[in-house]
């Protein structure tokens, strides 16, 4: 908080070579007579007490000074402070009143008195850094006892400043000797930097922790689009590097823009930002600035009648009362803010009321703090009067004059907060001391277990124990401090409040704090909230609204992160901050809002496709099953007989087994029926070709031995000749299978490759080859029991079955050569249907072939089922 960062600096090294300067004067002292005396730069307004050890204090008494001009042709005149400021006389009044209450404490630094030098910054770095040297280095007119400038120090530690800026150059310097400093207002982030500022410490939160309560407010309520204005100085650019960059890793939102406050009267610039701030989407505005900047900038908002923002406000401007006026609270309520936390301190307003009891109301210039607030709560003036005033009409101050009887800021200690600060500030330097004092010898923590005395105290021995220090406050506050100087943070959340009186009420919504179990933590009653909108309720500040679902985020060009157009999700994709696709199993919605599992495909018995293939199936079945019940009741009948009545059997039970098979290809698919599906389906083919390639064999055995010098020809197709025959066939295929699932089995497999939104599943087969050689047999006897059936085809009628097997067998092979291509270019169940199918077909086709023409004679036609008529049907066409 403070000047301009370049200026500080220049000013810093002039000022330290004034204190080298002194302090080389001092070390020259043998020149001298006999004591050492430091020069006066400034009158400072100050206020002080003796005491055994004595602690400094720097408070901003006056809110601003007036520079005489410079001619360097006569000795300049002092700068003048102006503008008396009762808070923070308050301020300063609250560390005499904790030292006082220090001092009657018999547990706390007992047979120890404290003192108190307490000086006002006037709001200037200069006569603030000066100050602070003169705590450092004894008071104006002090007369240091040795020649040496050795011995105690003037003050044991500061408490203040309660700018940023200023602590950063007092910082600097004093940090050089380790004189510690506890301020109570300075938060810049900067000052945690432990290298560059080894003896500071602060009560009050530093900025980047205000800056990651701020972004805890902005994601509570939604806000990720918001404005930002910093005052251009220590405090504001370092609150702004800071939240930009905490808001960029946290991903909680992004800034429409952000500006820097300019210092003094630029009404140009500031018409420039609100235009800005009106021409943004952003509703949100966040500020980091002081009470100069915010009327400045306030009287532009006015002009411009910028309505329906949502201000929050820094800790700097949260509570003061110069925007509280009938011109600014129009715009201003609703406003949020970061505060300190509000604490009590018992017995502050009596101590306050026995001012003109506690200190000497006179001219002498230890105490021209007290003179002054005097003077300006009554209108008065202490001797020596000035020019004209009693003539003027200017009363004359007594000292005499009745605190309870006039209104005071100074006297209101209902909301104290920086108060508190400070009074903790005191109490923990008085607990560092005290711990110190306490030091058994032999046990201390310095060089040869040495400990500190009353005599020989140094300020860096103060920082040992300041940094350890740890005690609780009767309001029940923990002080202690970390590793960076840095008090436990808590903030409170202010929220403004225009009353239909006119007044403006400042309460409490919830807080903002660090604990060590739950880490960072806000509290807020939303419901307390007073929002300065028609809609009562929290605005809306998005740069784009969140994508409904089924959509993507796609940024826009040169935009913030949080700026983006909504592009629809591809198919199998769900909308996050980006389209994620969804797991194996699962597909998107039709909304494209979430995954659903994908539906399973399969030749079900459910659907109408296999319904039908099942009804046929079990057709199949029930019809060899009657075929096979005619020719068992009919087995004695010329018709059967002639036939071969054993194969034809074996025939029929092969091809019931064949049309059974087709059912393990309908339904979900399992590892089990996955194995046994084609290894039935092949040796069921197999038993059944088998059969026909015998009855074929036997029907050109039967041929040749009716001819001359044939007749030995069917002793090798006797009975046992043709179950050995059938069984060896059958065999082979029982082989091929067992090779196949040992070596490569089938197993079920979910296939997405047909289907994105679907998973086929079904059986691989596992091993091509195992595929093809189970197929390529049935394929390879299907065509010798065609040939030989093609061969035997014009033999005589009463031994011909030939023509019904070559008929039977080229239905076979025309079904199975049609499935090859089918089945390769059928995805999904339907591969399985199509291999249903052609089992079926080529089951049905068999069965009617071979079985049709015989039912029909020995249902239809019984005169013709005799062997009379058999063998006369052969004579006759002989």
């Amino acid at each position: 908080m403070g000047g301009f960062l370049n200026i500080y600096l220049l000013l810093c090294i002039y000022l330290f070579m004034i204190f080298i300067s002194c302090s080389a004067l001092c070390s020259m002292s043998s020149s001298l007579p006999s004591s050492c005396k430091l020069r006066r730069k400034f009158h400072l307004n100050a206020m002080h007490k003796p005491g055994d050890v004595v602690l400094g204090g720097l408070f901003e008494v006056h809110y601003t000074s007036v520079f005489p001009e410079r001619t360097f042709t006569s000795q300049p005149n002092q700068p003048s402070c102006q503008g008396f400021d009762p808070p923070g006389f308050r301020h300063a009044v609250t560390m005499a009143f904790a030292i006082d209450e220090i001092n009657k404490n018999s547990t706390l630094l007992p047979n120890v008195t404290l003192g108190y030098s307490l000086y006002d910054n006037c709001a200037t770095l200069a006569i603030g850094f000066s100050a602070a040297m003169s705590l450092a280095s004894g008071r104006e007119e002090q007369f240091l006892l040795q020649e040496n400038c050795l011995g105690a120090p003037p003050v044991l530690g500061i408490v203040g400043d309660p700018f940023s800026t200023f602590s950063i150059a007092i910082s600097n310097v004093l940090g050089l000797f380790k004189l510690p400093i506890v301020s109570y207002f300075a938060t810049c982030s900067c000052l945690s930097d432990r290298r560059r500022f080894p003896s500071f410490f602060r009560m009050i939160p530093s900025d980047a922790f205000q800056v990651r309560a701020m972004i805890q407010i902005l994601k509570r309520f939604g806000w990720t689009w918001a404005g930002l204005l910093v005052s251009d100085d220590d405090y504001g650019l370092h609150a702004a590097q800071s939240f930009q960059s905490d808001l960029a890793r946290s991903g909680g939102g992004c800034l429409a823009y952000s500006e820097i406050l300019p210092w003094g009267d630029n009404p140009a610039e500031l018409k420039r930002i609100v235009e800005v701030m009106t021409k943004s989407t952003a509703r949100v505005v966040i500020v980091f600035a002081h009470q100069i900047h915010m009327i400045q900038l306030m009287e532009e908002v006015v002009k411009q009648n910028v309505t329906t923002l949502q201000w929050i406000a820094s800790e700097a401007w949260a509570l003061l009362d110069g925007l509280h006026t009938p011109a600014f609270m129009p715009y201003l309520r609703g406003t949020l803010g970061i505060a300190i936390r509000r604490g009590k301190i018992p017995g502050l307003r009596d101590f306050l009321l026995r001012i003109n009891h506690v200190q000497h109301l006179n001219n002498s210039y230890d105490n021209s703090m007290v003179r002054q607030f005097w003077e300006y709560t009554f209108q008065c003036r202490f001797a020596p009067l000035p020019a004209g005033w009693v003539e003027a009409g200017g009363e004359v101050c007594t000292g005499l004059e009745d605190l309870e009887n006039v209104e005071t800021e100074v006297l209101d200690v209902s909301n104290l907060r920086p108060e508190y600060n400070i009074y903790k500030a005191v109490y923990a330097l008085a607990y560092a001391l005290d711990d110190m004092l306490r030091c058994v010898p032999g046990r201390g923590p310095f060089s040869g277990h040495s400990c500190a005395t009353l005599q020989t105290l140094e300020p860096w021995q103060l920082v040992y124990y300041l940094e350890k220090v740890n005690f609780t406050t009767t309001f029940g506050d923990q002080v202690s401090f970390d590793e960076n100087g840095d008090a436990l943070p808590i903030y409170d959340i202010m929220n403004w409040l225009w009353l239909p009186d006119g007044r403006t009420k400042v309460q409490s919504v919830g807080f903002v704090k660090t604990s060590a179990s739950k880490g960072e933590e806000l509290t807020l009653d939303k419901d307390k909230i007073f929002w300065n909108f028609e809609s009562k309720e929290p605005p809306r500040s998005v740069c784009s609204e969140s994508c409904p679902p089924g959509t993507r985020m796609a940024r826009k060009r040169g935009m913030p992160v949080c700026c983006f157009d909504c592009i629809p999700c591809s198919e199998g994709m769900i909308n996050s901050m980006e389209c994620t696709s969804c797991p194996e199993d699962y597909w998107s919605s039709p909304q494209r809002d979430h995954c659903t599992p994908k539906k399973m495909e399969f030749l079900s018995y459910y659907e109408p496709l296999g319904i039908c293939l099942t009804t046929a199936s079990l057709l199949g079945t029930f019809i060899c099953a009657v075929v096979l019940g005619i020719f068992t009741y009919h087995r004695s009948t010329p018709m059967v007989r002639a036939n071969n009545s054993e194969l034809s059997f074996l025939l029929l039970v092969s091809l019931k087994l064949c049309f059974l098979c087709s059912l393990l290809f309908i339904g979900r698919p399992k590892l089990w029926t996955c194995q046994l599906r084609h290894a039935a389906f092949g040796i069921s083919f197999v038993l059944c070709v088998s059969c026909i390639l015998v009855k074929t064999m036997v029907v050109l055995a039967v041929f040749k031995a009716s001819k001359p010098g044939g007749g030995d020809s069917l002793k090798w197709f006797g009975v046992l000749q043709q179950r050995g025959t059938v069984l060896v066939l059958t065999s082979i295929q029982a082989a091929i299978c067992t090779a196949w699932l040992a070596s490569a089995s089938p197993a079920p497999y979910k296939n997405t490759q047909y289907h994105n939104d679907m998973i086929v599943y079904e059986c691989v087969v596992g091993s091509t080859v195992g595929f093809a050689v189970l197929l390529g047999y049935i394929g390879l006897l299907a065509i010798l029991s065609f040939l030989l059936a093609f061969l035997a085809r014009n033999l005589p009628d009463n031994f011909n079955e030939a023509k019904l097997i070559t008929f039977s067998m080229l239905i076979f092979c025309a079904v199975w050569v049609a499935f090859v291509p089918a089945y390769v270019n059928s995805p999904g169940k339907y591969a399985d249907a199509v291999e249903v199918f052609a089992i079926l077909a080529s089951s049905f086709g068999l069965l009617v072939a071979l079985f049709g023409p015989k039912c029909y004679i020995i249902l239809l036609r019984p005169e013709r089922n005799t062997k009379k008529a058999i063998m006369g049907r052969g004579t006759t066409k002989s």
